[in-house]
């Protein structure tokens, strides 16, 4: 008896509650088909498949999709990858971490991200004081 169908399809996995009858090959060397036997207790039968519901359409690169959609991490925490709160710090999430060593630095860094003329104003302000 074969476990495929005509037209290709396994026909021992269409009903997961019927239990599958243990089967061993003939001919074989004393004591193989015991061993078969219990590899087949052993190893039961996997669950059947169950239906996964459809994906949500993807937001298209470049654009940031709408506000009110579900979000695509639902079991990563809001805070994963910010320095306070559950979940993986900056760096454990992989994101570069400037080190700062004083103020000035620190604006330094925020006007490359951020270039603006009253940050600058401020950073050269601060240089003449010798922050």
């Amino acid at each position: 008896m074969s476990d495929v169908s005509a037209t290709g399809n396994r026909t021992d996995l269409q009903n997961p509650a019927k239990k599958v009858a243990r089967r061993v090959a003939t001919g074989q060397t004393y004591g193989k088909a015991a061993e078969q036997m219990a590899a087949q207790r052993a190893v039961p039968m996997g669950a059947s498949p169950v239906e996964v519901p459809p994906a949500r359409p993807r937001v298209n690169p470049g654009t940031l999709g709408s506000l009110t959609r579900p979000s695509d991490r639902p079991a990563e925490p809001i805070t994963a990858g910010a320095n306070f709160g559950p979940g993986p710090n900056a760096a454990a999430a992989g994101m570069p971490v400037p080190r700062i060593n004083s103020a000035l630095a620190e604006l330094r860094a925020i006007y490359q991200m951020f270039p603006s003329d009253d940050l600058l104003d401020l950073i050269d302000s601060a240089t003449r004081e010798g922050i």
